[in-house]
């Protein structure tokens, strides 16, 4: 089992930053790779990004390019999403989950571990 807990969700301006930080506790953090998920209301859970166990490899929605950076320490177990400009359609509620495959892939159905989520609102 790998439990998850992410934070730094809140309320911020367009163009304004926001870090979240997903803390890992369970089994071997390492030996995962982590991605962040969102779910705006009404629509699908969709990818952000994903960061592969040694952390050697990335992947990005294309809606994200450029502006979020995601990254990890492996020491503090935990896992962080970097937004910068950020616009009103990343208002969502945003999810790290950890993946067993270890591969930093977008299809949701590989991550067994999932956090509760942290609200983030981008005010226009």
């Amino acid at each position: 089992q790998v439990q998850l807990v992410e934070s730094g969700g809140g309320l911020v301006q367009a163009g304004g930053s926001l870090r979240l930080s997903c803390a890992a506790s369970g089994r071997t953090f390492s030996r995962y790779a982590m991605g962040w998920f969102r779910q705006a209301p009404g629509k699908e859970r969709e990818f952000v990004t994903a960061i592969s166990w040694s952390a050697g490899r990335t992947n990005y929605a294309d809606s994200v390019k450029g502006r979020f950076t995601i990254s990890r320490d492996i020491a503090k177990n935990t896992l962080y999403l970097q937004m910068n400009s950020l616009k009103s359609e990343d208002t969502a509620v945003y999810y790290c989950a950890a993946n067993g495959l270890g591969n930093p892939g977008s299809y949701l159905g590989h991550y067994a571990y999932w956090g509760q989520g942290t609200q983030v609102t981008v005010s226009s």
